[in-house]
């Protein structure tokens, strides 16, 4: 294969590693350069709103393109033209929900990431609900309000804890899981009265708490749907699972308490119904479904809280170093409706990713923050790379911080235990004054002696 492919991010530095034991499967995407057992001629570029994301424009292996907006469809459709893109991958929500992918297509582009219409199952977490009444999705609980004081009704009668849902995209930050009743009315009035989110907290789904979660990805093609590995993400920022909802703050694979049995349920239960709805409903979807999930205590069984339609970050990095296949072909065989028979090969062992995180996230924080030692923290034990979120050059040509989230250092073991000691030795290596790391990822599934002493 022989094709530039077109990667359209926001944030997070998906370019792959040859070096230090880290799987280059991926690299035919997320380095944006079509694999071969011969030398790659693919053109590797990654596209950002006004911003250039470090981590990509150091690898050597894909060039950041910080001027195409790509809200512009029309601009985008040149580009790919130009330069002769075989295969457009749709990182972040906002770009989906808007509509680009529905463009791409009728241009005759391959492009990996839903329309707009299927785009609405994270778009909408309403549409997304009455999907799953429709279809009989196993779900929590929920009511949807666009009233303040009829929602706190029923947050009154159904009692704390309780979960709070701006309806529409909020940047991963319009989720409260309240613990209290006074945090819930909170909520709806940050949503619905004061207007924090905008448009998207226009219309609030109230939801009942459940515990247990885990993150289960499939690919898509329309009709067909083959499954991903597990992954366990970290929402809370602060050790223990306190403090408030963040986009993640790390996570591992596989998770234990997904077993092969339970994800053949979700998989007949969530997946394939939603996909067959899709269908049924005129939109069909193509891409990654990524489920979140809360495996109830009685029951045993898997409800579906949320549906991301796209790679979620942090657990896409702990399953693409572990991914053995070339995800490029598999991403064309999804785009061309080809997916039925497809299997992917994965590395044993296990991946652990720990976010580094600036200082006052997911609160306010302050820019520009040196971090050093980078390079040096990779080589301290076999099988770590160190993804790029929020992070930019100097001019001096330093790494700085950007972002909230900044840093995914990520590492394989033959282990859990052996992935977590070589991900926190890497951690503890870098020097960031102005960042900060949860110290117990991984605490599901590891004995407490495992967690870190650093932080």
């Amino acid at each position: 294969m022989s094709c530039a492919t077109f990667n359209v991010g926001t944030s997070l530095n998906l370019h792959g590693c040859t070096k230090h034991g880290v799987s280059n499967s991926f690299q035919s995407v997320f380095k944006c350069a079509a694999q071969n057992s011969e030398p790659s001629a693919s053109v590797g570029i990654e596209t950002k709103n006004n911003s250039r994301n470090a981590g990509i424009a150091s690898s050597g292996n894909a060039t950041c393109i910080s001027d195409l907006d790509v809200y512009d469809g029309a601009a985008v459709i040149s580009f790919c033209q130009k330069w002769g893109v075989g295969l457009v991958v749709v990182g972040p929500e906002a770009p989906l929900v808007a509509g680009l992918s529905n463009e791409l297509v009728k241009a005759g582009i391959p492009t990996f990431g839903p329309s707009a219409e299927a785009a609405a199952l994270e778009g909408s977490k309403n549409f997304m609900k009455h999907l799953c009444d429709k279809y009989d999705i196993p779900t929590a609980e929920y009511k949807t309000f666009t009233d303040p004081s009829a929602a706190k009704q029923y947050i009154q009668e159904q009692g704390a804890p309780i979960v709070i849902k701006a309806d529409g995209l909020a940047a991963g930050k319009g989720v409260t899981v309240a613990m209290t009743l006074e945090e819930a009315y909170e909520a709806v009035d940050s949503m619905l009265v004061k207007g924090d989110f905008g448009s998207a907290g226009c219309r609030v789904i109230v939801e009942e708490y459940l515990e247990g979660e885990v993150s289960f990805f499939a690919l898509v093609d329309g009709e067909n749907a083959i499954p991903l590995e597990s992954a366990q993400d970290h929402k809370r920022v602060g050790d223990g699972d306190t403090g408030p909802n963040t986009g993640g703050m790390g996570a591992y694979s596989p998770a234990p308490i997904l077993t092969r049995e339970l994800q053949s349920v979700v998989m007949d239960s969530i997946i394939m119904p939603t996909v067959k709805g899709m269908s049924a409903e005129g939109c069909k979807f193509v891409g990654v479904l990524y489920a979140g999930l809360m495996i109830e205590k009685k029951s045993g069984l898997p409800k579906l809280i949320e549906y991301n339609v796209r790679f979620g970050d942090p657990e896409c990095q702990v399953l693409m170093v572990r991914l053995e296949s070339d995800l490029a072909q598999v991403l064309l065989a999804a785009c061309r409706g080809e997916l039925s028979g497809v299997s992917l090969n994965w590395s044993p062992g296990s991946a652990m990713v720990v976010v580094m995180a600036s200082k006052g996230y997911p609160g306010s924080y302050e820019k520009g923050t040196l971090i050093e030692n980078l390079e040096e923290a990779e080589l301290v034990a076999p099988g770590i790379k160190i993804f790029h979120a929020g992070t930019a050059f100097d001019p001096e040509g330093r790494f700085i911080a950007t972002g909230g989230r900044v840093l995914g250092v990520t590492a394989k073991g033959n282990d859990l235990e052996e992935a977590c000691d070589r991900a926190y030795r890497a951690v503890e290596n870098i020097n960031w004054s102005g960042g900060f790391y949860r110290r117990d990822i991984g605490w599901r599934a590891l004995p407490q002696k495992q967690y870190a002493t650093k932080g």
